[in-house]
């Protein structure tokens, strides 16, 4: 049953929801199990033969994806890297360029450079907030321009449709990292996107009890290297194996039904928080597409219908950082994001350690902050008594330093050299 037609928190709860039709239950089974009776060789009850190649409980996220998405296809995966690297490989040929934001997800870059610069993948890094910048980097080699909007830790805003025209100008696919968003907030295949990549263990799912992740495609009509998007997708996961397992697609499933109501208290607390750091003096600079002072807000006003649950910011020192996040009670010292409690990193010592000694460090005074449902006082509450028992000391870290502009290469990477001023890292390699 499709309901596309009706609102979004109705497809939330409904869509890919029936009730089962052998005994009536509203919520349906889990499905465990490795393969399917047919009656006849070749002829499946329901379209299902072997688990690898689908479930009832995957096809059910799927749908419900599809629909909130306003995707023409879905694959539901064992992970958000599962997804990247369903995208990378099913899309990708030696001699292919990527395209990449200077504020990037760690494992979005070391996979790239890890696993396809060796089959003859170029990386480019490029200020994707800059049209212009975009224009005078693609060419007839580039495959994919990859987007994060917002992206992670930076929460840089991309104008996807902007991005979208520039790319199908070239014959270049759009893929879009919406998982900070979610369908919620923002649908790129409506701006223009012809890929959206989520990793559901976050928002999605919201309860910091799965791992998963997802792919969906547009209908192909955007250039002509989109019209092969799906097929290749689908003949690329039949191969593979990334399926979400039954269990983890169930409980994602069942975390979508209240995904609106608590992205609304994800971006309400989000907001509160980054108006109360903007007004601490101890806190150097807050990030969050929310507030006016970010570069991107106008754009993130455009294109989508909430600002997220992420807010960064940078403290006046080192120390404080490092103090702060490990006196906040409320808020679990942890990596990951997108669940119903509130969770702080400190990317330097934590998520981005691998980068620590290299040109796409982070900033020790850089702090990212998942914002969960809890009581907006309680939360703030925590923040004031964790910044009241830091101690401001002399930081450990050189001054900044001016950059040129230039770019390096490296293993076929091009990069530009950073700047250690800016809170986010040009390439964070991370586990989170």
């Amino acid at each position: 049953m499709s309901i596309t037609q009706n609102g979004i928190s109705t497809r939330s709860v409904h869509s890919g929801a029936t009730p089962e039709s052998h005994t009536g239950s509203v919520v349906a089974p889990i499905f465990q199990t490795s393969t399917f009776m047919m009656d006849t060789p070749g002829q499946t009850r329901a379209g299902f033969d072997y688990a690898r190649t689908g479930t009832p409980n995957r096809s059910d996220l799927e749908q419900v994806l599809c629909e909130l998405e306003n995707a023409s296809f879905a694959a539901a995966v064992n992970s958000g890297t599962s997804a990247e690297v369903a995208v990378f490989s099913a899309l990708l040929r030696p001699g292919d360029e990527v395209i990449i934001p200077r504020d990037i997800y760690g494992g979005t870059y070391r996979l790239l450079v890890n696993e396809y610069v060796r089959w003859g993948v170029g990386v480019r890094t490029v200020d994707l907030t800059d049209a212009e910048a975009l224009a005078a980097a693609i060419s007839e080699k580039t495959a994919i321009v990859w987007v994060e909007a917002p992206s992670n830790p930076g929460l840089d805003i991309v104008d996807i449709a902007e991005t979208a025209k520039l790319a199908h100008a070239n014959n270049a696919i759009l893929a879009v990292d919406s998982t900070f968003a979610t369908p919620i907030l923002q649908r790129p295949i409506e701006l223009g996107a012809d890929v959206v990549i989520h990793s559901t263990t976050k928002f999605i799912n919201g309860h910091s009890d799965v791992i998963g992740g997802a792919v969906l495609a547009g209908g192909g009509t955007t250039c002509p290297r989109a019209a092969e998007v799906v097929e290749r997708l689908e003949s690329h996961l039949a191969s593979v194996g990334l399926g979400i397992a039954p269990f983890d697609a169930w409980l994602t499933r069942r975390g979508i039904k209240t995904l609106p109501v608590r992205m609304a208290k994800h971006c309400e607390n989000a907001q509160a928080v980054a108006e109360w750091l903007e007004g601490r003096p101890e806190i150097a600079e807050v990030y969050y597409p929310g507030l006016p002072s970010h570069p991107g807000h106008e754009v993130a006003k455009k294109q989508m219908s909430g600002f997220g649950g992420v807010v960064s910011f940078r403290t006046d020192t080192e120390a404080r950082a490092l103090s702060l996040v490990q006196s906040t009670e409320l808020i679990a010292l942890a990596e990951s994001l997108g669940g119903v409690e509130s969770l702080i990193d400190h990317p330097a010592t934590m998520t981005h350690l691998a980068v620590a000694d290299c040109e796409s460090s982070v900033s020790p005074t850089f702090i990212r902050l998942s914002l969960g449902i809890e009581d907006i006082a309680d939360i703030l509450a925590d923040l004031n008594s964790a910044l009241a028992a830091t101690v401001q000391t002399p930081d450990r870290v050189s001054s900044d330093v001016e950059t040129s502009g230039a770019e390096t290469t490296v293993a076929g990477v091009q990069t530009p050299v950073a700047d250690p001023s800016r809170a986010a890292p040009k390439h964070p390699v991370a586990k989170v």
